[in-house]
């Protein structure tokens, strides 16, 4: 049986979803409802998202669904143990330039930190005017909750593509070739059972990369940053530490996190 296809705008991307099952178009359609969960949840445009509600009500106990305080939970543990490489409060610097809306808060702190976010069982509380953005995990995280939702449906194989956020499983390849900072295309490689994501830095602010990187003690370095994970989640957020790490440990740094760096101009896995 061969994989059927859908795309579909969602998350601020394009995203493809393949399956092999004999129900697909359903299969598929349950795997996009995942996904538009996340964005409708998590997305720091919408003003009337949960997180956004969050931001909009810092020193207030704010109650969540499983799906957005399971993403915090994830992300204030990768500031941990990333040492604050990976920080998703970081909102506030990106507003004032530009790269996120403002939804009428106050002026905010441009970084804050992961003592600012405190998390109960079932809510969240901003301790300061500080910003919280999910944009470096959250897409990774829809991707995993289609890929789940197949499975669930005894799917045998498939993927999501959302944008760059990848991840296969199942046994089939997929062939993915990267653009990098240039727009040159690097080599085709084969992904099996496992999730890329990449993270492009260039110059400047660039439409076709839309996605800005920031942090108060790290500059950014230019180049194309590509991690394999066995979460798409996980692979989304260690772009950013790539691209923050020092560049003699970064090889390291990823790997005692859970992922694998590639070099964009030679890839091999």
């Amino acid at each position: 049986m061969s994989h059927k296809r859908r795309m579909r705008a969602i998350l601020g991307t394009f995203v493809e979803i393949a399956v092999n099952h004999p129900q697909a178009d359903i299969v598929i359609s349950l795997a996009f409802a995942e996904m538009q969960l996340v964005h409708d949840l998590m997305s720091f445009h919408d003003p009337n998202s949960e997180l956004s509600m969050l931001n909009q009500n810092q020193g207030r106990r704010m109650p969540l669904s499983k799906h957005t305080h399971k993403v915090l939970m994830l992300a204030q543990e990768m500031m941990h143990k990333s040492n604050g490489l990976f920080n998703c409060m970081v909102g506030g610097a990106l507003v004032k330039r530009k790269a996120l809306p403002q939804h009428n808060q106050a002026q905010a702190l441009e970084q804050g930190n992961v003592d600012d976010l405190v998390l109960d069982e079932t809510g969240a509380t901003l301790k300061r005017n500080a910003l919280v953005t999910l944009d470096g995990i959250a897409k990774g995280y829809a991707v995993d909750l289609a890929i789940e939702a197949m499975q669930a449906q005894g799917a045998l194989s498939g993927w999501v593509n959302a944008g760059g956020d990848i991840r296969v499983f199942g046994n089939i390849s997929l062939p993915v070739q990267i653009r990098n900072e240039h727009q040159a295309l690097g080599e085709v490689f084969q992904v099996e059972n496992t999730a890329l994501a990449t993270s492009c830095v260039n110059t400047h602010y660039d439409k076709r990369f839309p996605g800005l990187i920031y942090h108060r003690q790290h500059t950014p370095q230019i180049g194309t940053w590509s991690i394999l994970a066995h979460k798409a989640w996980l692979a989304d957020a260690l772009t950013k530490v790539a691209s923050l790490a020092n560049a003699e440990l970064r090889a390291s740094i990823i790997q005692s996190l859970g992922g694998k760096c590639l070099n964009s101009a030679n890839i091999k896995i």
